[in-house]
């Protein structure tokens, strides 16, 4: 089967879709679920931009690459608006599926059409986006749903808002989840580590909410200090956030550049894919309250190296958490302090929810991802054949 990828949301920073992207890609080249002569599947990666060349690392090596000196926004017009030039002539190849990372289609000529659709954030808060992604995918997603010969989706929460809200029936989708990281779990969990969040800093992330049940922390431990009471002081770890900052995220760095935040919250930036691990061995819990995830991977690498969660009770959370961590109402920040003081306090509830983490973590498997994307692949592609065959 010959399978071309727009690897383009993995050609720079690797976040989120990007990433997805990429462990797809070298789980379709290297699982088990592939080897096989009968299961057999050709893998070009495509990119386009003017500045930024795909050089591919070595763990995709097998992979064919197309690179073309295209700018992003261009190429972008033309596929969502004018649904040309299509991949076949750009790559000058042909292929059975052309896979789209987001929710609009890739033009092609004969090739089979798959589409990703991560969550459907861009539909219930348009304003929270930006470019090509609030110009088009409102307005073209539906439809572009309805014509792919197949959609993937990371969870079964992200299947029901993709059937909800798109009009697409269930078999159309396959719920392929990203899977667990190779990573050992850590030994021995830090108690002077950092409470942690890792994601973009945008607004249905939340952090505005976080660092108010943040604040509350740190005034509780005051109260205690003052107290003459024969209860041990509550350390509180620094905040750190991890992850690359909107335009949106100006207040909350200017927030944790002031008291009472100054000096115990922290902003570290984007971080590369290499450094991922250590960011999380670092810390003592990771809090994710997210207002919506159509996954949450981050939550997902955190329980695997034995991190306890505390995370939102909204969207695919509770899904990937699996009963593992702590689940709290994102809109209260006094609900978001007290599972993150729970956790400090209690070291048997910590290192409860960070073995239960590690087991939930095992269920999600690259391998077996790449299984379901080849089967839906293959499936796609037979979909797309007899649509060809009642034409002619």
């Amino acid at each position: 089967m010959r399978v071309l990828i727009d690897y383009r949301p993995a050609l720079r920073e690797r976040s989120g879709s990007g990433e997805y992207t990429h462990q797809l890609a070298k789980a379709l080249l290297t699982s088990s679920a592939v080897r096989g002569t009968h299961r057999a599947i050709d893998v070009t990666l495509f990119s386009s931009s003017w500045k930024d060349r795909l050089t591919p690392a070595s763990d995709l090596a097998g992979a064919q690459i197309v690179d073309r000196r295209i700018p992003v926004r261009l190429l972008n017009l033309a596929w969502h608006r004018l649904e040309w030039p299509p991949a076949e002539t750009l790559a000058g190849a042909r292929f059975d599926v052309v896979h789209s990372p987001h929710p609009l289609l890739t033009p092609a000529r004969d090739a089979a059409q798959v589409i990703t659709i991560h969550d459907l954030n861009f539909l219930s808060h348009p304003e929270r986006t930006r470019a090509e992604i609030r110009r088009d995918y409102p307005a073209l997603a539906g439809a572009h749903a309805r014509r792919a010969d197949a959609i993937l989706v990371p969870s079964a929460y992200t299947a029901g808002e993709v059937e909800r809200l798109l009009g697409v029936r269930r078999e159309r989708m396959a719920i392929c989840p990203p899977g667990s990281p190779v990573w050992k779990p850590r030994s021995p969990v830090p108690n002077d580590g950092y409470i942690l969040f890792f994601s973009t800093l945008e607004p249905r992330k939340n952090v505005g909410a976080l660092l108010d049940a943040y604040e509350r922390l740190i005034a509780s431990a005051a109260s205690d200090r003052a107290e003459a009471t024969n209860r041990p002081r509550r350390q509180i770890p620094q905040l750190v956030l991890a992850g690359k900052a909107t335009a949106d995220a100006k207040a909350w760095l200017d927030r944790i550049g002031r008291p009472p935040l100054l000096g115990a919250a922290r902003h570290v930036g984007y971080v590369e894919a290499n450094d991922r691990q250590a960011l999380y061995e670092g810390a003592r819990l990771l809090v994710q309250p997210s207002l919506d995830e159509g996954f949450g991977m981050t939550v997902l690498e955190a329980m695997s190296l034995g991190v306890p969660v505390v995370a939102a009770n909204r969207g695919s959370l509770p899904e990937v958490v699996g009963g593992a961590g702590l689940l709290v109402d994102p809109e209260q920040p006094a609900d978001i302090a007290h599972a993150i003081g729970r956790l400090l306090d209690d070291e048997g509830l910590a290192a409860s929810c960070a073995a239960r983490g590690i087991v939930r973590a095992r269920v999600f498997n690259w391998n077996e991802t790449a299984d379901r994307v080849y089967d839906t692949y293959a499936a796609a592609a037979e979909r797309r054949q007899a649509r060809g065959s009642r034409r002619t």
